[in-house]
């Protein structure tokens, strides 16, 4: 009997974050700020990377895919999460929903492996800098990420599918901001142990592997750091990798509390303090720490900012 009330496309609303006006309003300029914040920031760090021909190196090619993936990960959550605080319909359509989890599992599974090669390209910068060049040649960088953007958007598609297949016919009010999978999984009405076995198999897949071969190439980092002798040498050799690893360990943290744990243990709360932490602070934050602990990036968004302004005061003026 439980069959009769399930329709394969009902709406769904999304619980939001506060029911009172007040906070709500206090609640839409924050994130409003933290979303201005990732977008013009990622977008002038990526801009800076493509005008700027110092900065054609491995290491700020992949700073800029982040950049470009910074700014998807928040257009996909926060556009809805500013309606809803405005007072806007907090509901969302079943189509809707499914690509808001489509866009948002991939910017995360993508993450998971470009933090990884991240990681790979400081390795081999300080612990093989003679072969650099060629083991991380252009051709290679190109390579590594279609590859892991393509292997974030596929890893998607089998997370959608078998979403996208259950049956809600329970309450269609989602304890969350957005589509996400956990609490998804709870409106279901129909065994979902193949859904956690999937969302485990992947975490452990892309999760865990890219975590681990994360922390083993800073494991190699740190160990050649501890041999140079010149103090000056081994700061300026941990400043090229401080900023990925502090990005590293609030993304993986957030990520593995999120979706490494059974989903009895769901709490409103406390998932969506993590989500906002990485779905929305950390795009704000990371050109923030990217660009602070980085001469050489903050030298040259400065001329590529002077370059804009300069040239549409010209254009002004003709």
């Amino acid at each position: 009997m439980r069959w009769l009330n399930w329709t394969s496309e009902t709406d769904f609303t999304l619980a939001g974050l506060s029911t009172d006006e007040t906070v709500q309003s206090f609640l839409f300029v924050i994130f409003l700020m933290l979303y201005l914040m990732s977008l013009c920031g990622n977008l002038t760090i990526a801009t800076t990377i493509w005008v700027e021909n110092k900065l054609h190196t491995p290491m700020y090619f992949f700073l800029g895919n982040l950049s470009v993936l910074d700014i998807c990960y928040s257009s996909v959550t926060v556009p809805k999460l500013l309606v809803s605080l405005t007072g806007g319909s907090s509901e969302i359509s079943y189509r809707g929903c499914m690509a808001q989890l489509y866009f948002y599992v991939s910017c995360c599974s993508t993450e998971c492996l470009l933090l990884s090669v991240m990681g790979f390209d400081r390795y081999v910068a300080i612990c093989n800098p003679m072969h650099y060049t060629t083991i991380m040649n252009k051709q290679k960088c190109v390579q590594l990420a279609t590859g892991l953007w393509l292997t974030g958007f596929l890893t998607s598609i089998i997370h959608t599918i078998f979403t996208a297949r259950l049956p809600y016919c329970k309450s269609h009010e989602i304890s969350h901001f957005f589509c996400d999978l956990p609490p998804m999984l709870k409106l279901a009405c129909s065994d979902t142990f193949l859904n956690k076995l999937l969302i485990l198999t992947a975490g452990g897949f892309l999760g865990l592997s890219s975590f681990f071969l994360t922390l083993v190439s800073y494991i190699q980092i740190i160990s050649a750091i501890l041999k140079i002798h010149t103090k000056v040498g081994r700061s300026r050799a941990f400043s090229t990798c401080a900023s990925h690893l502090i990005v590293v360990l609030i993304f993986f943290g957030s990520i593995s509390f999120m979706y490494m744990r059974p989903t009895s243990n769901y709490s409103l709360e406390q998932d969506q303090l993590v989500s906002l932490l990485y779905a929305v602070v950390t795009p704000a934050l990371n050109p923030i720490i990217y660009s602070l602990r980085n001469k050489e990036m903050k030298n040259a968004m400065k001329r590529t900012i002077n370059k804009i302004y300069y040239s549409k005061v010209y254009m002004a003026n003709m």
